[in-house]
């Protein structure tokens, strides 16, 4: 009977031994298996008709899905292929390769990706109705795939102003294929068989703010390319038109309210220009509010002179669109004007001519007081580089046409500082410019000349009256002083009295004959300088 259940007991136990061997060796074959399942390559799933995200779509990094084949040329296929063989290439080129930490990585299956980019791009350069319906959600997916991405920290945190003569800028590593990628994409956006009813699912509001996000490349290859896909998307796509200009105003706030650092800023403003150039009469109230509220403030910046150019153009379209504007942006100009930086204060004098080729003799009557006071300032400028600037403005004929018309108001208000920085600035260039100036205003109106030379010159004798009872109040001060026993002590210390003159001490007779002669010379000298210099 014991030995019975003894061997009862012997038999369950190796059941129960065999079970649990059998169980561990079936879960070590559901994970082997699980395991090799995970590892094959995930079926790429084509992004549905309704919609596409905006946000990139990484693709696997494991070895075996950066193996890509070399698939047949496009041009061999039959037709009827075509469209597949189109599709499968796109979805190879959704594959991302590390050139920045391992550029010498997968040679061989970045060839085979980057000549596939360039068979598409020739492919629809070529070839007509290559675009069907299937196409767009591929193309569109392999860009935001290769194109939506962190970008780095940038090199420049600080905002400091860009140097294009010293400063090198962060060039992005994966170029060989991105530059194709855009490549092909403009290719798609310009081909003659584009739709823009289909492509317009998948190219949306989230796909423009993603490529927003890419001018803050520091990259210039790159916002170049974005430059001329933004502008295509905007000309193709009417309903995204609003939200374009929208989105651009939000960045242009941001940078100039809050961050003060943008690699795109030029590139969006010319974009801007093409934009602005276009623009139906009468304008519209928010392009008006977008000139006096977000671009007149973008001079503000610290960084202006790397977009200057592309801004005063856009500010300069405005006007000739639309002249009643031009009153409140010289005031806007003349507001934000730089009090202790010199090579900007140049910027706007070189953008205020500008404004000034293009205004309407009515508007210049609205804005020349307040201007020509500017001028005086900037031709009174110890900076030769300011005063210069300002003085070439004798040499705009249509300018000096408007100083003409009204003379009787301008005179006056330019004479003091050109008169006392004829013979008073330090750089010789300047008295010959104010010379020249000087007699532009003569051969104007003689009379007028005349008159405003008689008033400086009592207004210089008030001075020096004024300037003499002074100096017989200090010099009865300084007679109280001496009685003091310390006063000897106290002037050893303090022998440093220099008697400052900002104007000549004697105030000739200015006549046609001295204006030509003195011109003449500093011309003879600014020549003899030049061949010296270029010898």
């Amino acid at each position: 009977m014991l030995k019975t259940k003894t061997k009862r007991i012997a038999m369950v136990l190796v059941i129960m031994m065999l079970s649990i061997r059998v169980t561990h060796w079936g879960v070590l074959r559901r994970l082997r298996y699980s395991t090799k399942q995970n590892l094959q390559p995930v079926p790429f799933k084509a992004p549905s008709s309704k919609r596409i995200k905006g946000t990139q779509v990484r693709a696997s990094t494991s070895q075996k899905n950066r193996e890509l084949e070399m698939l047949p040329p496009l041009k061999d296929t039959p037709p009827a292929e075509r469209e597949e063989l189109f599709i499968q290439k796109l979805r190879q080129c959704c594959v991302l390769f590390d050139f920045a930490t391992d550029p010498l990585s997968d040679l061989k299956w970045k060839e085979v990706k980057r000549t596939a980019l360039h068979e598409m791009v020739e492919f629809v350069t070529q070839n007509k109705g290559v675009l069907s319906e299937a196409i767009y959600p591929e193309t569109v997916n392999m860009f935001a795939v290769n194109l939506f991405r962190t970008l780095p920290p940038s090199s420049n945190p600080n905002g400091a102003e860009f140097d294009p003569e010293e400063d090198e800028p962060t060039l992005e590593a994966a170029w060989p294929h991105l530059q194709l990628v855009y490549e092909l994409f403009l290719r798609v956006l310009e081909a003659s068989d584009f739709q823009p009813n289909i492509a317009k699912h998948y190219i949306d509001q989230k796909f423009v703010l993603s490529l927003l996000e890419l001018f803050d490349s520091e990259d210039p290859r790159e916002r170049d390319l974005l430059k001329t896909t933004l502008h295509r998307i905007y000309g193709k796509f009417l309903g995204l038109r609003a939200f374009i200009r929208k989105q651009i105003n939000n960045v242009f706030y941001r940078f100039i309210y809050e961050t003060e650092h943008h690699n795109g800023i030029a590139e969006l403003l010319e974009i801007l220009g093409s934009i602005i150039n276009g623009f139906a009469l009468p304008l519209k109230e928010e392009h008006k509010v977008f000139l006096l509220r977000v671009l007149m403030p973008l001079h503000k910046v610290k960084s202006l002179s790397v977009y200057h150019p592309q801004l005063a153009y856009c500010v300069v379209q405005f006007l000739e669109k639309d002249p009643s504007l031009t009153q409140p942006v010289i005031r806007s100009l003349l507001k934000y004007w730089p009090k202790t930086h010199s090579p900007k204060e140049v910027m706007f004098l070189n953008e205020l001519e500008e404004i000034l080729d293009v205004i309407e003799p009515a508007e210049f009557q609205k804005v020349m007081d307040p201007l020509f006071k500017q001028l005086a300032k900037c031709v009174s400028s110890p900076h030769f580089q300011v005063a210069e600037r300002a003085l070439y403005y004798w040499n705009n004929e249509y300018v000096m046409s408007l100083v003409a018309e009204n003379a009787t108001e301008i005179l006056p208000m330019m004479f003091p500082s050109l008169y006392r920085n004829s013979k008073s600035h330090w750089n010789k260039t300047i008295h010959g410019l104010i010379y020249n100036a000087l007699k532009l205003f003569m051969e104007m109106n003689q009379k007028l000349f005349d008159e405003c030379t008689q008033q400086y010159k009592q207004e210089r004798q008030k001075e020096r009256e004024r300037q003499h009872q002074r100096d017989e109040l200090w010099n009865r001060v300084e007679n109280m002083a001496t009685q003091n026993p310390g006063y000897d002590i106290i002037l050893a210390q303090n022998l440093s009295m220099v008697n400052l003159s900002n104007s000549p001490e004697q105030d000739e007779d200015l006549t046609l004959e001295i204006l030509e002669k003195e011109t003449q010379e500093h011309t003879e000298l600014w020549e003899r300088r030049y061949v010296r210099e270029a010898t």
